[in-house]
């Protein structure tokens, strides 16, 4: 073994299992979690009728027909995850900094901490996905098919934010700012993109909004049962541009000045 990959095997596992921990400790986000996502259903069910709905999957073309409130519960299940994800990872990411950066001094990579970071925010993203996904069941059973292209674009897009909440997180200089950023992204991406609510929801401008490919896949699937696995890769690619973002900024946060 080289002395690089010697390097990488001794610290990476090091890393993250402080990442780990730090995202899995915030014990308020993880009540909201348990909470919010079923009373938002809730919600949803209470005040969304049963009314048919025709839309047109801009990624077809094709015209859908949908029951109003089960395609509510989709984004709306989305809504509730982009906000929790983007804050417990904004949150854990901006208490960490500082210990980021004496290990980083200490002789760290920046490149191992950022690895660490993105691998911990994927694998709360798809526990929080799939969780969600479950509760979803309280409310409506979609076929397993449509049920598991639910799974898969929620576990998206909690990636997603999860990914902004990691770069906000090194980037802005505040957590007002953050809070800020994730609440409005989050409310503006997932609200246009529900034809129950934005009868323009089918324009082109809003395939440029990182909900747009997770709602088309999971919407596609449950009324379409189609498999339209090109949105999904389109939001593994956002969530990679705010992962990369990220590691550019983390490296210049933490970078170490050596003075002769």
């Amino acid at each position: 073994m080289s002395a690089a990959e010697h390097l990488v095997a001794r610290q990476f596992p090091t890393a993250l299992q402080f990442a780990v921990r730090n995202q899995t400790r915030n014990r308020l986000a993880w009540l909201l979690l348990a909470l919010f996502v079923p009373a938002w259903d809730l919600l949803m069910v209470a005040i969304v009728s049963h009314k048919p709905l025709e839309f047109k999957l801009f990624s077809t073309g094709v015209l859908l027909q949908a029951d109003g409130r089960e395609l509510s519960l989709i984004t709306a299940g989305m809504n509730s995850l982009t906000l929790i994800v983007g804050f417990a990872v904004f949150a854990a990411t901006r208490r960490a900094l500082p210990l980021d950066r004496r290990l980083v001094f200490a002789g760290y990579r920046q490149s191992l901490l950022v690895a660490a970071k993105s691998l911990a925010t994927m694998l709360v993203a798809a526990g929080v996905g799939a969780y969600a996904a479950v509760v979803l069941l309280a409310f409506w059973r979609p076929s397993i098919g449509g049920w598991a292209a639910v799974l898969a674009g929620s576990a998206v897009i909690a990636a997603e934010y999860g990914a902004l909440g990691l770069l906000l997180g090194v980037l802005v200089k505040g957590d007002l700012e953050g809070f800020f950023l994730i609440i409005m992204g989050s409310l503006v991406d997932t609200f246009l993109q529900n034809p129950v609510g934005n009868p323009i929801a089918n324009r082109p401008v809003l395939e440029y909004f990182p909900s747009f490919g997770p709602t088309q896949f999971a919407a596609g699937g449950a009324f379409g049962h189609a498999a339209l696995w090109g949105e999904l890769v389109l939001g593994l690619a956002w969530a990679a541009a705010f992962l990369v973002s990220g590691l550019i900024v983390f490296q210049r946060r933490t970078r170490v000045r050596r003075h002769p």
